[in-house]
């Protein structure tokens, strides 16, 4: 499986110009979904008054977070950047359905996150396709 391949990349050449961009996009989404998904599990007021609105329960709001705290860690770490893109993207696309649904609020910024999480899927399809056919083998 070419899970880690990157490390032997680096250590025997540089970073092709895609590779180096990925790693700077998922550095940035990463940060923007660790800090989202801590300040959901640490309770912050807004985050509290957005989940109240939303009517579900402040239970989801810790589940919501772990989701994004997990997806930034994935998003870091080496061949799992497609999973994470992918689980953040699924994250986002209901984000909007709440935003438009039920806050009746701007959903730009998970639009905007989505696409970021989708151009990191896209960047990262040599791993993702890795991936699927190690798991496809173990079937």
């Amino acid at each position: 499986m070419e899970i880690g391949h990157e490390r032997y990349i680096h250590q025997n050449h540089p970073l092709p110009p895609r590779r180096t961009g990925a790693w700077i996009l998922q550095g940035v989404v990463a940060i923007a979904f660790f800090a989202a998904g801590a300040a959901k599990l640490a309770g912050a007021v807004f985050m509290v008054q957005l989940f109240e609105q939303i009517g579900v329960g402040q239970w989801f709001r810790y589940v919501t977070g772990l989701v994004e705290v997990a997806g930034a860690l994935a998003l870091i770490y080496p061949g799992l950047a497609s999973i994470g893109g992918l689980w953040l993207g699924g994250t986002m696309f209901f984000g909007v359905l709440t935003h438009l649904f039920v806050l009746h609020s701007s959903p730009v910024p998970a639009i905007v996150l989505g696409l970021l999480n989708a151009l990191i899927v896209y960047l990262r399809r040599d791993e993702l396709a890795s991936l699927v056919r190690f798991i496809a083998k173990r079937v």
